[in-house]
């Protein structure tokens, strides 16, 4: 094996995803283009982390609805190309028959050119729509050490969540390798150093690359596969002794604080996604965005900064807890524990608190909106309530979820 610094990494990000359990969020973007956290895009974080640990060949496979995406993805990751640097966003290209991606190991199949035409040592295969920071050289070094035919990142879970995740479960002698890969286990067993704890699968996976050519050029010759990564690459790979876990909490990065080292959050649904923007505004952040010695990388248009104007006869002008982005203007409003996105106006008498709104929003006077999520573009009239009368607000065509979380769509028309 070459030394490392001949180890040449090609990243290829899978940016396919529908994101079904987020409509009406991803009923006009992938669910990797998701805005987060005001500024970002839900693919900023795995490829922040990408550059951040070393790694400049990165290609970003993509099928449903990717215009937003690749406009994101063209607008924002540009790198040097003198030093070989380069984010591709790739579609779907039929180069193997006329199907579109079947699966995330079929995505890889059809895509075999990409890594043909770059020649890596090593390819690692990684989720685009999770939140966390990670030093993937470190998982790298591992899968290096152990000659592993695949690695996978797992992170660790209560034993009481094992339902809702890709269970691993370790060799008791040798606790990097994987003795079993079970999809949502009712029957999960613990680890040997914590029985409470399981090794949840975080959906990034190593290889070196001869390796991965070879196992998904043959699951896709295989009846009855899913040409699904956890489903189907991984089980392969575990049935044949070859399957190494890389636990998460063994990752250091650089900055990180005791209250969001190890933090990750798989935002799949809109509680999901609404309690990850919410870990955001505490005044201790279980997930913190000011750690500059790990930046997240993203890039928005030029933006004047946010303003706050008005603080008398009732009018208040101010945000509490919140984040607040460039662009906009909180005018005789008040805001607490909210995400508010760049380009939002909020007019005067109004309340807006535990929400999540996003870009070139428009809220009129004399509003009370609570726990709510509002896409791009939408138009809030004077006098509007959200977030109080549930019945109110379905009968209006919002989304309210099983915890009273509402969600109202890009462009969605809004009545009082």
């Amino acid at each position: 094996m070459a030394p490392r610094r001949e180890q040449k990494v090609l990243v290829i990000v899978l940016a396919g995803g529908e994101g079904k359990r987020l409509m009406p969020l991803t009923a006009d973007r992938a669910k990797p283009a998701v805005p987060f956290g005001g500024i970002y895009r839900l693919i900023d974080f795995a490829l922040s982390n990408v550059v951040n640990s070393g790694y400049r060949q990165i290609v970003v496979l993509t099928q449903y609805k990717s215009h937003s995406l690749d406009r994101h993805i063209t607008k924002t990751w540009r790198m040097s190309t003198m030093l070989g640097g380069y984010v591709a966003a790739i579609p779907a290209q039929q180069r193997m028959g006329k199907e579109w991606y079947m699966g995330s190991a079929d995505a890889i199949y059809q895509s075999l050119n990409t890594i043909r035409d770059e020649k890596p040592d090593i390819v690692a295969v990684l989720g685009a729509d999770h939140v966390y920071r990670m030093d993937f050289s470190q998982m790298i070094d591992q899968h290096r050490e152990t000659g592993a035919g695949v690695t996978v990142s797992a992170i660790r879970q209560p034993i009481s969540l094992a339902p809702e995740f890709g269970v691993i479960e370790v060799d008791p002698e040798q606790t990097t390798k994987i003795l079993r890969f079970r999809e949502k286990p009712t029957d999960a067993v613990g680890l040997p150093d914590a029985p409470h704890e399981v090794l949840a699968s975080m959906g990034n996976y190593v290889f070196d690359a001869d390796v991965l050519v070879d196992a998904v050029t043959r699951d896709a010759t295989l009846e009855g596969s899913r040409h699904d990564m956890g489903g189907d690459i991984v089980p392969a790979f575990v049935a044949q002794n070859d399957a190494y876990v890389y636990d998460f909490k063994n990752n250091h990065v650089e900055g990180a604080t005791d209250r969001d080292r190890g933090y990750w959050r798989d935002v799949g649904t809109l509680d999901s996604y609404y309690e990850a923007n919410m870990d955001l505004v505490n005044i201790h952040p279980v997930f913190n965005l000011y750690n500059y010695s790990w930046p997240l990388l993203t890039s928005y248009a030029s933006m004047p900064p946010a303003k706050f104007v008005h603080g008398h006869h009732n009018r208040f002008g101010e945000a509490l807890n919140s984040i607040v982005s460039p662009g906009t203007v909180i005018s005789g409003a008040r805001i607490t524990g909210s995400v508010v996105s760049p380009r939002v106006r909020v007019h005067s008498y109004t309340e807006v608190s535990d929400s999540v709104i996003m870009d070139n929003v428009q809220i009129g006077r004399s509003c009370q909106i609570r726990r709510t999520i509002i896409d791009k573009d939408v138009v809030v009239p004077e006098g509007t309530s959200i977030g109080f009368d549930h019945d109110h607000d379905r009968a209006r065509g919002f989304v309210v979820t099983d915890s009273g979380l509402v969600v109202i769509g890009k462009e969605q028309t809004v009545t009082p």
